[in-house]
């Protein structure tokens, strides 16, 4: 594995640069500054909220490339680079049949803020970690036309694909529908995936498949670890993307994201 060439990495966060506490390690912003020495772009990706993932890089979110909401936005700093919105009619359509599946929980996903209807304490709470900024409504399907919106996510405290999925997957072929964690599923405009994203990013700083290295661990991340020659599968991954990727790496507990890194960092010095 010659990582020599690589000029661009790009990272899931969740279960993946993310440990289990939900924290960045040091050692990765340490690491970042000699990716900056190297020239090597940075770009985190991740189902969560734009403000959430810029809350966990706070000290770099102005260096760094991010594509949120599973690819529905991509922003350099103020400056948005993808924007995938979900039709107000497709949204009318899912939210009375999200409504029926027992335990799920609904996030109405917007460029700037998300919205609930649940008065549920534990989710509530469990929530703001994806979602820094959000409002709790009376009614979801009241404020479906009142702006643009990235995706729906739905939660399920025991198993999106167990419970959520079977229920929305008759959506597939008008929708993007993705297990995007033990918990999340989400559903998105058909263009709106982490690999579209990546795909702008790469064409607008000329970066290649063959220079570009990513890190992944659920479904979510499949379409961006197809953008890449150098994909990356946390052992904590998925079995489906152990299998899509083409290598692997520790797990997020394992500073799994960091080891490669510093792999890559040695690989260009001269």
């Amino acid at each position: 594995m010659n990582l020599s060439n690589v000029k661009l990495v790009v990272s899931d966060m969740d279960g993946t640069l993310l440990n289990s506490e939900g924290k960045v390690s040091n050692l990765f912003f340490d690491l970042f500054e000699q990716l900056k020495k190297q020239d090597i772009i940075f770009c985190a990706a991740s189902g969560r909220q734009y403000n959430s993932i810029v809350h966990k890089l706070a000290p770099i979110k102005d260096e760094i490339f991010v594509i949120a909401e599973n690819g529905g936005i991509a922003k350099k700093g103020d400056k948005v680079l993808v924007l995938n919105s979900l039709a107000a009619e497709k949204i009318k359509t899912l939210i009375p049949v999200l409504r029926t599946i027992k335990d799920a929980h609904i996030v109405l996903c917007g460029k700037n803020c998300a919205f609930i209807e649940s008065n549920n304490n534990e989710f509530i709470t469990l929530f703001q970690e994806y979602y820094s900024s959000y409002k709790i409504v009376d009614d979801l399907m009241a404020i479906a036309d009142s702006e643009e919106y990235l995706k729906i996510a739905i939660y399920h405290f025991t198993s999106s694909e167990d419970f959520i999925y079977p229920k929305v997957k008759s959506f597939e072929n008008e929708m993007l529908v993705k297990i995007s964690g033990k918990n999340w599923l989400d559903i998105s405009d058909k263009k709106a995936n982490k690999g579209t994203a990546l795909r702008e990013v790469q064409k607008l700083l000329n970066i290649t498949k063959e220079q570009t290295l990513v890190f992944g661990d659920y479904h979510n991340d499949i379409e961006m670890l197809k953008e890449a020659t150098f994909s990356f599968a946390m052992k904590n991954a998925h079995k489906d993307i152990i299998e899509i990727a083409n290598y692997t790496t520790e797990s997020n507990d394992n500073f799994g994201v960091e080891k490669i890194i510093s792999l890559l960092i040695k690989s260009k010095v001269k």
